[in-house]
């Protein structure tokens, strides 16, 4: 029989899904599955945990979490020769990747697209502070994902990371950079550096049509323009203009971004250490369960 894990965190957004948990297990063993359930306990267990099932060579985890716990994940499996298959459902406040991948919050949503099975090879990446499956970030409003607190968020949802943004549109940092990536060289003093596998980040759409199986990742950089910040922000990621003076964009197989700047940065929404960073694309590294609407992200597959 086909083995499942059920991997969870218990705290995760306003913890519905411990409620359908045993609705969720029936469902899954209706599929064919022999389920074991794994709730995560303390920071950082969720990799402990799949890089168990690897060794068991589990044939499915299925996440439930935010992104961070998402991410927990990738990190326990990235570097194991056997790494299940990831189902995925939502139930953090943002859920970035989820919504790139258009799986729905909604418990019965999730399942029937995890019944449906349309399997994909997706890309990961390797950094200087960890593995990343969507993105890896340092600058201005950031730090606001692990700066939130989990009851605040609990309460208001993606509302409580607009009232901890209120004082980063007053804080602009002016951080001195050079990012060496495949095709040269950019230098320049920067308020934001994304780096991303996602259409989506901050519950903003900023790649309109990614490419996630590619090899390459997206890197968006915001040139440092006293006054203009804010605005460039705006017409990058509410009015959705490609192009825009000041912002840079590039896609690339490995970057090297070096800046003394004491800001930390993030990976996947929690906070990392701050310094250089490196960045190595690992090419359909996992697989993944995804809409069969998103597929059109993943050409190669």
């Amino acid at each position: 029989m086909k083995t499942c894990w059920i991997v969870y965190n218990p705290a995760s957004g306003r913890k519905r899904f411990s409620a359908a948990l045993e609705r969720v297990v029936a469902d899954i063993e209706a599929m064919g599955y022999d389920v074991e359930v794994k709730p995560t306990q303390y920071p950082r267990h969720a990799i402990e945990i799949v890089k168990e099932a690897c060794c068991e060579r589990v044939d499915t985890l299925l996440v439930a979490g935010g992104d961070g716990t998402l991410s927990e994940c990738v990190n326990g499996l990235a570097e194991n020769e056997h790494r299940p298959k990831i189902a995925y459902i939502p139930s953090g406040t943002a859920c970035d990747i989820a919504k790139t991948l258009g799986i729905p919050k909604n418990i019965d949503k999730a399942l029937d697209i995890i019944r449906e099975d349309c399997v994909v090879e997706m890309d990961i990446a390797r950094s200087s502070h960890g593995y990343f499956l969507y993105v890896t970030a340092l600058g201005n409003y950031v730090a606001i994902s692990y700066q939130t607190r989990s009851k605040l968020k609990r309460t208001l949802g993606y509302f409580a990371y607009l009232l901890t943004g209120v004082k980063e549109f007053f804080t602009m940092p002016m951080i001195k950079t050079e990012i060496h990536h495949d095709h040269g060289v950019i230098k320049g003093y920067f308020s934001l550096i994304l780096a991303l596998n996602s259409r989506r980040v901050a519950g903003l759409n900023i790649i309109r049509n990614p490419v996630l199986d590619d090899g390459e990742i997206d890197i968006v950089a915001f040139r440092y323009i006293p006054f203009l910040n804010n605005l460039l922000y705006i017409v990058t990621f509410l009015i959705k203009s490609p192009k825009v003076p000041g912002v840079v964009r590039l896609r690339t197989k490995n970057a090297k971004i070096y800046t003394g700047h004491h800001r930390k940065w993030t990976i996947d929404g929690e906070a990392a250490s701050s310094g250089n960073q490196a960045i190595e694309v690992l090419k359909r590294h996992i697989r993944i369960v995804i809409h069969e609407k998103r597929r059109r992200f993943f050409p190669n597959d």
